[in-house]
């Protein structure tokens, strides 16, 4: 029951995260003042800079997921010990 209702409540908290996102302008204002300017005068430097963003956004994510997978790699268990006998099965 405790964990239905926690499963629950983190799908409930997960939604209403996903369902209300409000833009945001994260760049410094020389930067977007450029980018507005830019954008006025018919360029697409905008595009870049929401590229580079997401490009520098997701290094982060790819650096942890190579460490993990190193990591899983080098120490996950190899020697499994299965207790078999050493004599041979006879299955006639």
């Amino acid at each position: 029951m405790k964990t239905s209702l926690k499963t629950a409540l983190f799908l409930i908290v997960f939604g209403l995260m996903v369902v209300s996102t409000i833009p945001v302008k994260a760049q410094c204002s020389q930067c977007a003042a450029q980018v507005e300017t830019n954008t006025k005068n018919g360029g697409n430097a905008a595009k870049g800079l929401n590229k580079g963003i997401i490009f520098l956004l997701g290094a982060p994510y790819l650096a942890v997921a190579a460490v993990g997978l190193i990591w899983y790699k080098k120490y996950r268990r190899k020697n499994v010990d299965m207790n078999m006998r050493d004599e041979k099965l006879h299955l006639n």
